[in-house]
This record gives C-alpha cells, structure tokens and sequence, in this order.
C-alpha cells in the first residue's frame, strides 16, 4: 500500500483540477483497507474512498485520507441461462463493457464508455440509453467499515433508484465496496428504444452493433476527461409534475420529456440548452458547446469557477422554466460532502 503525505488530486479526478488532500492511499487488497483504519495516524481523520475520481468536484483542499480503490481481478462462471461476473471493485467500467461484448457475452453494452470504475458504479446505479445498473446487478460485496467484516447484499438490499442507493443513504461512508456480481441472460434482447440506438436497422441488432453507436455517440457529444477536465453529466435529469408539464410544454415546443415516477422527466441538457448556455464560461469553466449537461475545465479553471457556473446555469433554468436542477456530480468539502444550496448559502 502507497501513502503519500499532502498529495495532489489532479490526477485522482476526471475535471483534472488542482486541488490537494491532506494524505492519499492507493489500495490494492481488502486488508490494505482494514490496515488503514486502524492506523492511529488516520483514525479520527475523514476518509473517502475514490474509483476514477469521474463523478467528483473537490471543493477544497481535503483534510482526511483519500483512499484510491485499485483492488482488481474478475471472473465468469456460467449457468444454462446466465452468464455470471465477478468483478472486483477497482475494476475500469469502460474496460469491463468492452471486455464483456469481445467475449460474446451482451446485456451491458448500453453503458458504454460510462467513465468511472465498478466499484463506483452501484453508488450511483449508473445508467443510460433504458438500462440501470440495477437490472443487471446480482449482488454487491461490502466490507463493513465498523466491524471489518466482508457480506454481500443482494440487489433489492442495495435500494437503487434513479441515480441513487442505499449507499448514498444508510450506508453512506459505512462500507467499502469491494465487488460486484453481474447477472446477464444468454437470451440477449436489444434495449434500443432511446435515442440514436433506435436507427440501428433490426436486422443488425447485435450487443456488438449497440456498443459500436453508444461510443460514437459518446465520444461525439461528451468531452474525453484525458484532453478537457469534465465529470460527465454535471446535473440529474429533473422529474416534473405532469401539470407543470402541461403547462411548460404549452409555451415551450418540443420540450424534451418522457413519462417517470409518477410525473415527467426533462432532459436537463435540453432545458440548458434552451437557455442559450452552451460555450458559456466563467473563467477557465465552460458549458460544453457541443453537450449543455457537461461542464468542463477549459483552461486550468479552479473549484469556484465549476460551482459559480454551477449556479449560473441552476438559476438562469430556475427563472426560465421554474425547474430546479439538481447536480449529479458530487461536491466534496474540506472534510465531508456538501452541495451547491450549501455553498451558495455560505456565500
């Protein structure tokens, strides 16, 4: 296990922002974990387990342990109708996907090129094009953070929802995801109804054929984290009410919206869009020209660059469409999480 003393991040975080933390451990084995927690040094010091760093803003300057997840190794054991992964949690996502569709086996090649590692993935139930982590997910391996003792919870123990779990609730910084089993049907059947995945003619359907268009699509719309600092998608696509649906949609012609949890969700990057906010910069932070969900770092931009655009773009859809956007990306303050509402109440 490597330790590093007042370490840089830039490296640790796909926005590829200067910013440091009081100490950085990369660790390979559950036992590298176990060992760090009962390190008098760290032990009353906050901690905060990172994958790819993809879906993060540091904020601050951190003062705990940031601990880099590099625990890898997968396997594959098939029944007569299922093949099932076993993929330890410091394994590249992107890497896996591509992995999985060379070796014949389909069903997650919707989240291609989804940057992030697959320990981060449950946290967030990544998901796009129709498919949530969730659907395919068997299981997940914790390390319990009190009692140091590994279990596995099923799927339905995770609570997933729309860019959530348990993880980010009642079990937030209480456990270590070490694993995760994936459970993909040898029926394969296409998830093609979104977006460009529906011009793939029927007779081309392939796990292949999906992957091949989402990476294109992709690597046309969404800024590559190695050449311009970004987190991705910066803000949750909102979920309306149907009367404020009706209402909007009334003034506003082809609003982008599809029925969800009992309301409609808006395609946030539509709504920015709209806004006339796509190239918009403060300072070295820009409203990516080509994708309005992405936020990036253009020019060596700082933390409070990305939260000021934050709350420029948050408030200029607020006053337009009386939406409030909620960020994806997750906040990190100097010594637990925050958000943009707690930062711009600070102010």
């Amino acid at each position: 296990m490597e330790i590093k003393k007042h370490a840089s991040l830039k490296a640790f975080h796909t926005f590829g922002i200067e910013q440091t933390c009081a100490y950085l451990a990369v660790v390979e084995s559950i036992e590298d974990v176990i060992q760090l927690f009962n390190d008098a040094t760290f032990k009353d010091l906050p901690k905060l387990f990172l994958g790819k760093g993809s879906n993060m803003l540091f904020t601050q300057h951190y003062e705990g342990v940031v601990i880099i997840n590099r625990l890898l190794g997968k396997t594959v054991t098939e029944t007569e109708s299922h093949y099932l992964l076993h993929v330890d949690g410091g394994e590249d996502w992107p890497a896996l996907v591509e992995w999985c569709v060379k070796q014949g086996i389909g069903g997650v090649e919707n989240l291609a090129l989804i940057p992030g590692c697959a320990g981060s993935a449950p946290i967030q139930n990544i998901g796009a094009y129709g498919l949530e982590l969730q659907n395919i997910c068997d299981y997940v391996d914790v390390l319990d953070l009190t009692t140091f003792e590994t279990r596995r919870m099923s799927s339905a123990d995770c609570k997933f929802g729309y860019r959530d779990s348990i993880f980010k609730h009642a079990l937030y910084e209480k456990c270590f995801i070490t694993a995760l089993g994936l459970k993909l049907p040898k029926q394969w059947q296409a998830i093609n109804q979104y977006g460009p995945l529906q011009s793939i003619p029927k007779d081309e359907l392939s796990p292949h054929s999906i992957f091949e268009r989402v990476c294109q699509v992709r690597m046309e719309k969404l800024p590559d984290p190695a050449k311009v600092g970004n987190a991705g998608s910066f803000f949750k696509n909102p979920v309306i009410t149907q009367d404020h649906y009706d209402q909007l949609v009334s003034q506003h012609s082809g609003m982008v919206a599809y029925p969800a949890l009992g309301g409609m969700k808006v395609a946030a990057g539509w709504l920015i869009d709209q806004c006339g906010l796509k190239g918009v910069s403060v300072n070295g932070a820009q409203v990516n020209p080509l994708q309005a969900l992405v936020l990036t770092n253009v020019n060596n931009c700082s933390a409070d660059d990305v939260v000021e655009l934050a709350s420029l773009v948050k408030k200029t859809v607020w006053d337009k469409y009386q939406i409030e956007l909620e960020h994806e990306v997750r906040f990190m303050g100097s010594k637990k999480e925050t958000n943009l509402a707690e930062i711009e109440a600070g102010r």
